[in-house]
């Protein structure tokens, strides 16, 4: 699933917030929110095999999160800054609509 240009819906979010609430997979987007990474870079500084961490990089890419470039052997990933905008104007609409007061009751 890729993140649209416009505002997310219910079943996009739940798909972004599914990916992110993993540990391994938060930790993933912390790493790269310095910027673009090589698998091979990643797989040391996290510790992980490198099979563990394509696994999550493909569930993560797969929910719209990440895009990759290929160099030689190398797999290059980076976050898709608007896949986090598109998320965080979808709960800054939540924040938004929970602050609304209770109709009165009849």
């Amino acid at each position: 699933m890729r993140v649209l240009d416009h505002p997310l819906q219910a079943d996009q979010a739940r798909i972004l917030c599914k990916a992110l609430a993993d540990p391994v997979r938060l930790t993933v987007i912390e790493a790269l929110a310095g910027g673009e990474r090589c698998v091979c870079d990643l797989t040391g500084e996290l510790g992980l095999s490198q099979s563990k961490l394509s696994f999550h990089l493909k569930l993560l890419k797969e929910a719209g999160l990440l895009e990759s470039r290929q160099q030689g052997r190398w797999i290059y990933y980076r976050l898709r800054v608007e896949a986090l905008h598109s998320l965080q104007a979808w709960l800054a609409a939540l924040a938004v609509r929970c602050e609304r007061p209770a109709s009165p009751c009849p």
